[in-house]
């Protein structure tokens, strides 16, 4: 779950981060009064959450409050890659400040490599758009599993000044000890604030569950009197969604609940509220079709293998169900009743791999019952039975006293899937 920019900056802001003034709004007008309360020049950013904003006009610059107010309201409403623009953010554009020196652009993330199967550090001496293709990233893999220490982010740190020194004197990384020296001043006292700012990513990073958190540009400001700050300008957050029961508060902070999910049918709806009242196995993640046959089908993996195998044969169902880990007689006849109470559907088939965890007869009663409690017979709406495994003899029994046919594990899911589709 991606974050908006302005979401990700507050978070950041509060693990110690600095960034830039801003104020969000969805008025152009507020945006005007705004930019005239800082009395400097502004940058006014969409907050959609997607990348690429500068590339599809979604950032803009002004001088002076009148055109912050023209920009903000250019702005509002327009679409970008498919997502509405509801609100601006109207930040102080710190490089063209009064008095600031910008002594360097960098670029800043943790993420997650699967591959490797650890957190990564990403930094550069450079920042931007399309930074991976722009000079060097420096890579750092840490665990998850320990406290990041404080010696590894003065490393990363080290490195990306001394890159962008090398970079600043037109030298070439490992050439000439008195390019280095030239012009190492320029980033004097700039280690401990950058070393500060990647440590606390990282740690935020871990407390938050991210698979993304990244600071892309990061500013190096000096203002007159003041020690060297590192500034945030823009920031991209993204959250394991399998993670946020861990944060309640920060879910309901930003209303982060269902956010970027398609919005359910109410066919779906109902089927997540039949699994949601008995906690026993799962038997309600529905994704509505137009088709005429109803799927209960299920085993891991198998269930997708199985809805391919329907529509290779030339099926159109009328839903995709997962169900296993031993769903309740009640809860598989309720969502039986529900999938063949959609308009159209003529039939339903029940496939699923060899399984252990989930009781054949207690599936084949819930069927059972949810059809008969439809006013309809089993054998004429029954197109395929097939669950081998536990107590497959017992719903065999079942099934047979409906005049169901059943398929065992001798029959395969692409066999079961054509028999479907051409009886």
């Amino acid at each position: 779950m991606r974050l908006l920019e302005f979401e990700a900056k507050l978070l950041l802001a509060e693990a110690g981060i600095a960034t830039p003034p801003e104020l969000v709004t969805a008025s152009a007008a507020e945006a005007a009064a705004y930019a005239r309360t800082l009395g400097a020049p502004v940058v006014l950013k969409a907050q959609v959450p997607v990348g690429g904003r500068m590339k599809a006009g979604g950032v803009r610059f002004a001088d002076d409050p009148d055109r912050a107010g023209a920009e903000a309201g250019q702005l509002l409403g327009m679409t970008i890659k498919g997502y509405t623009v509801e609100r601006v953010a109207v930040q102080e554009h710190v490089a063209a400040g009064g008095g600031v020196t910008v002594g360097g652009t960098f670029y800043v993330a943790a993420t997650f490599d699967a591959a490797r199967r650890s957190a990564l550090l990403l930094a550069s001496a450079e920042g931007g758009i399309e930074i991976e293709s722009a000079g060097r990233v420096f890579q750092q893999l840490f665990s998850l599993r320990q406290t990041f220490p404080l010696f590894r982010a003065r490393e990363l740190a080290a490195q990306m000044l001394h890159a962008a020194a090398m970079m600043r004197s037109g030298a070439l990384m490992g050439e000439q000890a008195e390019a280095v020296r030239a012009a190492q001043p320029a980033f004097d006292g700039a280690l401990r604030p950058l070393t500060d700012v990647i440590y606390k990513l990282a740690h935020f990073f871990q407390a938050h569950d991210a698979l993304l958190a990244e600071i892309n540009p990061l500013l190096l400001v000096t203002k007159p009197g003041a020690a060297p700050v590192f500034v945030a300008v823009d920031a991209h957050v993204e959250l394991d969604d399998d993670a946020l029961f861990r944060h309640h508060a920060l879910a309901e902070r930003f209303g982060l609940a269902g956010r970027g999910e398609r919005k359910r049918t109410s066919l779906e709806q109902r089927a997540a509220e039949i699994d949601g009242a008995d906690h026993r196995g799962v038997a309600g993640r529905v994704v509505e079709f137009e088709g005429d046959l109803a799927l209960l089908i299920g085993g891991g993996g198998a269930s997708l293998t199985i809805f391919d195998a329907i529509l290779d044969a030339g099926g159109k169902p009328a839903n995709y169900c997962e169900i296993g880990g031993n769903p309740s007689v009640w809860k598989i006849a309720e969502l039986t009743k529900l999938l063949l109470g959609k308009p159209g559907v003529t039939r339903l088939a029940i496939i699923m791999n060899v399984v252990n965890n989930t009781r054949a007869d207690l599936v084949a009663r819930g069927v059972i019952k949810g059809i008969v409690e439809s006013g309809r017979e089993p054998s004429e709406v029954i197109a395929a039975f097939r669950i081998p495994g536990s107590w497959e003899e017992e719903g065999i029994k079942i099934l047979n006293r409906y005049n169901v046919r059943y398929y065992g594990r001798e029959v395969s899911l692409n066999e079961v899937a054509q028999r479907v589709v051409n009886p």
